[in-house]
């Protein structure tokens, strides 16, 4: 007979949005919250990154990735919460009922609230129908990472990075302090994919070359990669095929984008956002099935751990709670150059401060941030690879909803100031 296990809160992953989400829901009062995680250590992909730069909103000091995840790990065991390690959940029901596979062997559970903190995956070669054969030397910049500072290999020693995320460009200094050639990173885009520092820190610093505005046409090679074949992009987006180029390498990293991971929410009937490829969520992040939450990398994708950890202490408050949303729903839908907004509506009879999160299509100088035609915030500069998290104030709600119309729809405007 297949065992039964019932919880007030179960959390999917414990990544470092599992772990803040758990912690605060048994702080908030949920008297059994357990954490079930497929991997046999919680951390997520944090022990892993190694280098520093985590911690400085959370802890305002600087941390390395696991001395992040490790002082979640303490605080969430000392909170009670309860780890199922080497732990995959198979099935998750709108009825929140889950089947894990453990080391105990298949468990159902039942779960009064369910967390999704599932984290993304990362794009490969076919998600961005790279050309060429498949030789080996090819891998995603997290892999290669894992390899480098968890496994203790060196993938390659002449290295082309395809794509300018941030595990890309951090990579890129990695492989160089390990002694490997970085030749040149390759940006589709006019405008660099990850933050600002990153390109600075792990780029400039290091002399290596960003190649922006640049198509990778195809890898080259039979058994081992030989190189790639790189060509500029004309006005119209389109490569300049007389301009290619071929640039020797042995090894190819992918660092292309990410996907939220959400087999588990499509699974359940959740509706998911197309812009973020992550479940519509209201202010307290429950999806469009009473109960279910979702927060952190598999809700968007986040630029900083510390805004996981923020957006999931906040979700794991709620979900320990059980509190109730207000009855009106306000739509939010994305304006201007805003792509996309989380959450995707809010309650009418909310009491802020709430934070709102967008992020940019195209870079651009000082903007403004309006809800429903109220400005909100300034921004000097705005671009895509930096999300922007705003918390409406009182006052400032009390404008929008003076605003609302008829349809009770609300839009999120990022919009360059005139001078």
């Amino acid at each position: 007979m297949i065992p039964l296990l019932s919880v007030d809160v179960a959390v999917i992953g414990a990544g470092p949005a599992g772990l803040a989400a758990a912690t605060a829901a048994r702080q908030a009062g949920a008297e059994r919250v357990a954490v079930f995680e497929r991997l046999g250590e919680p951390g997520g992909i944090l022990p892993q990154c190694i280098h520093n730069g985590f911690g400085l909103h959370v802890f305002q000091e600087e941390l390395t990735g696991p001395e992040y995840a490790e002082r979640f790990v303490v605080q969430a065991r000392e909170a009670g919460v309860e780890f199922w390690l080497n732990s995959m959940v198979l099935s998750l029901s709108a009825e929140r009922r889950l089947s894990v596979m453990s080391p105990q062997g298949l468990v159902h559970v039942e779960a009064a609230r369910v967390v999704l903190a599932m984290g993304c995956r990362e794009r490969t070669g076919p998600n961005i129908l790279l050309g060429g054969a498949r030789p080996a030397g090819v891998f995603t910049a997290g892999t290669a990472q894992r390899l480098v500072n968890v496994e203790g290999y060196l993938p390659g020693r002449e290295v082309v990075i395809v794509g300018s995320g941030d595990i890309g460009l951090i990579m890129a200094r990695r492989l160089t302090l390990e002694g490997a050639r970085v030749k040149a990173v390759v940006e589709l885009l006019p405008y660099p994919g990850g933050l600002a520092r990153n390109v600075r820190q792990c780029l400039e610093d290091f002399g290596i070359p960003l190649r922006l505005a640049h198509a990778t046409l195809s890898v080259e090679g039979r058994r081992r990669v030989s190189g790639v074949v790189i060509a500029p992009l004309d006005e119209t987006g389109r490569p300049v095929l007389s301009r290619a180029e071929q640039i020797p390498c042995d090894t190819v990293l992918l660092s292309v984008g990410l996907i939220p991971e959400n087999e588990l929410s499509r699974q359940a009937g959740l509706e998911l956002d197309p812009r973020t490829g992550g479940a519509a969520v209201d202010e307290r992040g429950e999806t469009s099935i009473p109960g279910i939450f979702a927060c952190g990398n598999v809700l968007q994708v986040h630029d900083l751990v510390d805004y996981v950890t923020a957006e999931a202490s906040a979700v794991g408050r709620w979900a320990g709670s059980s509190q109730a949303s207000g009855s009106r729903e306000l739509a939010l839908v994305p304006g201007g150059n805003a792509r996309y907004v989380v959450p995707q509506r809010l309650s009418a009879g909310l009491v802020p401060p709430f934070t709102i999160s967008t992020r940019v299509q195209r870079p651009a100088g000082a903007s403004v941030v309006r809800l429903g035609g109220v400005v909100i915030a300034r921004r000097a500069v705005v671009r895509p690879a930096e999300m922007i998290r705003v918390d409406v104030k009182p006052g400032d709600w009390t404008k929008v909803l003076a605003e609302v119309g008829s349809e009770g729809c609300l839009r999120l405007e990022v919009e360059e100031e005139r001078p």
